[in-house]
């Protein structure tokens, strides 16, 4: 493992149902949508893995069973640990659920249905030198109207989040990638759904305490049409769609 990386706890948002995939993927969660032949979230268990990362805990809770039988409990030398909800938390009350799991005092957070391409040690090296409470990759994009944009001040502190819907325009987006001070995880209310994205970092962001970190290539498979696109993102140079495709 990356020394930088030796003391922080690694976690994976991966209860989600993905209703709007339902018409293109009806027989499993979103994280284990097939993406060029494989589920989607090893792509995210190989990026941990390229960084030394040799434990991640899964936060599951629809179609729990399915995604642990899936993967089981050990993923190519890396330990897979299940935090599973009974009941809906969302995202900021699942990681909340996890922290017995979560022993270190800096959590790295991952959506399991978006990926980025991040230096993962260079994104906690900037964590540190900023002194952030809390750190997110950011990625460029040519549409931000989707997703909401996020807007930094010239140092790269997050000033705000603008709402989806917006002007169809270039920019920077939350990519769902997080380093967050297991302190702060802990004054999430226990127990009761809580949103991390519209609920918890914009109370942080008001408080002044989030850093931008600039990300490479994004991509998320949240609705149909950009699950269709996943194929090309993750196909090895020089391969074709024969030879990788969905299956």
């Amino acid at each position: 493992m990356d020394a930088a990386l030796k003391d922080v706890s690694v976690a994976i948002l991966a209860g989600g149902m993905g209703t709007r995939l339902r018409s293109v993927v009806a027989d499993r969660p979103k994280v284990l949508a097939v993406v060029a032949g494989r589920p989607f979230l090893a792509y995210l268990l190989d990026q941990l893995l390229a960084a030394g990362i040799k434990e991640t805990v899964l936060l599951v809770g629809y179609a729990a069973d399915q995604v642990r039988n899936t993967l089981g409990d050990d993923y190519r030398g890396m330990r897979l640990i299940y935090s599973i909800e009974a009941e809906p938390l969302g995202t900021g009350g699942a990681v909340r659920l996890a922290l017995p799991h979560l022993r270190e005092q800096t959590i790295l957070l991952l959506n399991g249905d978006s990926y980025c391409d991040v230096e993962l040690a260079q994104f906690l090296e900037s964590h540190h030198r900023a002194k952030a409470h809390v750190s997110l990759a950011l990625a460029e994009v040519a549409d931000t109207s989707r997703y909401g944009r996020v807007c930094t001040d010239p140092a790269g502190r997050v000033v705000r989040f603008e709402e989806k819907g917006g002007a169809r325009s270039p920019g920077r987006i939350n990519a769902g990638v997080y380093l967050l001070p297991r302190r702060l995880v802990d004054r999430i209310p226990d127990s009761v759904p809580v949103s991390l994205e519209k609920e918890v970092l914009p109370w942080w962001v008001r408080h002044g305490g989030v850093w931008g970190f600039g990300g490479g290539r994004f991509i998320d498979i949240g609705t149909p049409e950009s699950y269709a696109d996943a194929d090309e993102f993750f196909r090895p140079v020089g391969a074709t769609p024969a030879t990788t495709g969905r299956g």
